[in-house]
């Protein structure tokens, strides 16, 4: 098990990713003024009443705020993990990192099933997937998905620095998630944001922590519906 976590969340590969002065102070400017308009459009997007067709471009709308601050903000990097002696990309381990992630919370899910307050947190989430076409659904997940990962585990952890990233952009990660006004969103949030931030620092790149996400949110898309109602 070591052998597995180790290079994925903890170990660190050498890499040389270092900015400027003026190329960090343009990230940091970028990543801040993208998470206020995203962390708004987030809001709005979740609002919107469960089947109306402005969802749809909303959350689109999100993931084209993140990935553009995320391209405007400077360099991204895929990263690499050592797997036989050799530094290669990280793809098989994170999917199956998603899967792991995605059961621990369909085992948390059963048990929020049975607490009024907190499952009608989740189908306040849910009430999109159950309302909207599942295909159109998917797309949106995927690609809001990816999207969060370039910011968050990319262009934001960059703008952190070297010291106490993880923790940083899982908070701001989460708190992002505040305007939602959803308590269990805001939890997923925290959880998987601290998983995603191990992996960019472990990797330093930000392919792990989307194929990471995308498999537990798509996972998430079909298994919840169908656990609480």
């Amino acid at each position: 098990m070591s052998r597995v976590v180790s290079p994925l969340l903890i170990d660190r590969v050498e890499r040389d990713h270092a900015q400027t002065d003026r190329a960090f102070l343009r990230r940091r400017v970028v990543a801040a003024v993208t998470l206020i308009v995203g962390a708004v459009l987030l809001g709005v997007s979740l609002s919107i009443r469960p089947g109306d067709a402005r969802f749809y471009p909303l959350t689109l709308a999100v993931a084209a705020t993140w990935t553009a601050g995320a391209l405007l903000s400077g360099p991204l990097h895929l990263g690499r993990i050592p797997f036989r002696n050799r530094l290669r990309r990280p793809i098989l381990v994170p999917i199956a990192t998603g899967l792991i992630a995605a059961g621990v919370f369909v085992v948390g899910a059963l048990v929020v099933r049975e607490l009024p307050s907190l499952r009608d947190s989740v189908n306040d989430v849910l009430a999109h997937a159950r309302e909207g076409a599942l295909i159109p659904v998917l797309l949106v997940t995927v690609l809001n998905g990816v999207a969060e990962e370039l910011f968050f585990r990319g262009a934001l952890f960059a703008a952190i620095g070297r010291r106490h990233a993880v923790l940083v952009s899982t908070v701001i990660y989460a708190a992002a998630t505040v305007v939602t006004l959803n308590p269990m969103l805001v939890f997923a949030a925290a959880l998987l944001g601290l998983v995603l931030g191990l992996q960019r620092r472990a990797s330093g790149g930000v392919l792990g922590p989307i194929l990471t996400h995308i498999t537990w949110s798509s996972t998430m898309l079909f298994v919840l519906p169908a656990l609480i109602h």
